[in-house]
């Protein structure tokens, strides 16, 4: 199993989500937003799997900072707000091959430890 998760160390679900995948010894490539952001054909992935509004965390206080709580855009406007402020994310993005989660999904992912996800499958 190779799983790579977006986030932010500051970011509480973000640590669980590393932990979770540790505490199972499954190698984990942990990718820092905060250090690099996201490219965004990576995002795509998320947004093509989610949605764009999945992605964006509107109960961010960045969110809040930059007054975007009546915006109405274009999804390429968020996705690049999204690589520019990764803030704005709903942390943690995990993805493992072709399975995808948004957020905290840890019953998701002891399906995906567990070899039951073994088709597409997306959830937020």
């Amino acid at each position: 199993m190779n799983v790579q998760v977006f986030g932010i160390r500051k970011s509480a679900p973000t640590r669980d989500a590393l932990r979770f995948f540790a505490e199972r010894r499954i190698p984990v490539h942990f990718a820092d937003l905060s250090v690099r952001p996201a490219q965004p054909g990576e995002l795509r992935r998320f947004v093509q799997a989610f949605g764009m509004a999945a992605l964006v965390d509107v109960s961010s206080a960045r969110y809040r900072d930059l007054g975007l709580g009546v915006s109405l855009r274009s999804d390429d406007w968020w996705l690049t707000r999204l690589v520019e402020e990764p803030l704005l994310l709903r942390m943690p993005l995990v993805r493992s091959g072709k399975l995808l989660s948004v957020g905290p999904a840890t019953e998701q992912w002891k399906e995906w430890v567990a070899g039951r996800s073994s088709k597409f499958e997306v959830r937020g």
